[in-house]
């Protein structure tokens, strides 16, 4: 007998949206290449032209700077080049900047080498420390262009970054900055105009569209990145080859329903500060003998549908096997590569305890998320501490 599913992990991956699922299957059913001259061709051009100005919508942005990709990871390689092409001329970057609770696909960054490159870091409530950051631009031995990465939320804490505080310091100091909008879009207003991001990167299926589409959003059309994918030319000669139509137009129509219904995270607020009440009265009433329940960012500014939480002692890897037995798919506070659950590096920047950041369990909620869903949690969560004490 098959356990029934309650699906918390929003901040992974969100459900598919039953509206972009339709207009993948019609995307489909047409079919054609979006470079061919014919009528098939057109059609698909078409489609991914209205997703092109649906995506630019979500952030504030015209159609005619939207780059899509694969995802966001290749969208982050492509805006983090040491090689721009400005007003039609390269312009070599001698640094990169990355705040240390970046994504790893941002942390990654192979188009930089590591040996100028430069961990920021974070204050203890998870934010860029802004006195620190400024100190270390104004003290650069080079006036040189520089480009720094930046995210807008925090995919594991849900702390939202002073970015716009950030681009001033980075324009001011001739620098580029680069914003992870991946998380933030959808449930908080994203304008990169008034980010001040010369750069922004979008996940298709963070916000209920489908895997495999993502979007790197060019602030200026006159400042662009040396491509990786060289070929025929697709995406404004910034991203070769042939289009996922289906993927784009399901992405387009999740950014549109994103856009217009932004007032909807006043429910998950709500949604989100009930399950966190009950939580520490659950937590409180079983008792725990390794430590207190805290809640990462509790009093920091955050994302609506994100409770990062942790008690000392206990094995998230062991806690996620219970959780996930009894039907709940939560993830770990930690990044999760390759099926391996590791210490959070977001959580050891932070200056929280590692025997904190091993045990921490990310639950995030979103469009199709009912209390009923986090009592289901609840009542499984209990379960696994009585089994501990």
């Amino acid at each position: 007998m098959s356990v029934k599913r309650t699906y918390l992990d929003y901040n992974a991956s969100a459900p598919l949206l039953p509206e972009a699922h339709e207009a993948m299957l019609a995307a489909i059913e047409a079919g054609g290449n979006a470079s061919s001259v014919h009528a098939n061709g057109r059609k698909a051009r078409a489609l991914i032209e209205a997703a092109r100005t649906k995506v630019g919508d979500l952030v504030g942005a015209s159609a005619a700077q939207v780059v899509f990709t694969s995802g966001a990871t290749e969208a982050a390689q492509l805006g983090l080049s040491p090689i721009l092409q400005v007003r039609g001329k390269d312009v070599l970057l001698d640094h990169l900047y990355i705040s240390a609770i970046e994504h790893p696909c941002v942390l990654s960054s192979s188009r930089f080498d590591e040996s100028i490159r430069t961990i920021l870091p974070v204050t203890d409530d998870g934010a860029l420390d802004l006195p620190e950051f400024q100190r270390i631009i104004a003290n650069r031995a080079s006036d040189a262009p520089f480009m720094v990465a930046l995210m807008l939320a925090n995919n594991e804490t849900g702390i939202i970054q002073p970015v716009k505080e950030a681009a001033n310091i980075i324009h001011n100091a001739g620098g580029y900055l680069l914003v992870d909008a991946v998380q933030a879009a959808g449930r908080i207003a994203v304008d990169m105009g008034e980010l001040g991001a010369d750069f922004l990167i979008l996940s298709s299926h963070k916000i209920g569209g489908p895997q495999g589409a993502g979007a790197l959003v060019l602030g200026n059309k006159e400042i662009k990145p040396r491509p990786i994918i060289r070929g025929g030319g697709q995406e404004f000669q910034l991203r070769a080859g042939t289009e996922n139509v289906a993927a784009i137009a399901g992405f387009g129509v999740a950014a549109n329903l994103c856009t217009g219904q932004l007032d909807h995270m006043q429910k998950i607020v709500y949604v989100r500060d009930r399950f966190e009440e009950e939580l520490k009265t659950t937590c409180k009433l079983i008792g725990n003998k390794r430590g207190p329940l805290v809640i990462i960012g509790e009093n920091s500014e955050r994302l609506a549908n994100t409770t990062c939480f942790a008690v000392a002692g206990i094995n998230a890897e062991t806690a996620l096997i219970s959780l996930d037995l009894d039907g709940i798919s939560v993830s770990s506070g930690s990044a999760c590569s390759s099926g391996r659950v590791e210490t959070s590096h977001v959580l050891m920047a932070m200056g929280l305890d590692k025997d904190i950041a091993k045990s921490a369990i990310r639950v995030s909620i979103g469009w199709n998320t009912s209390e009923a869903d986090t009592k289901r949690f609840l009542e499984a969560w209990s379960s696994y501490l009585k089994r501990l004490t």
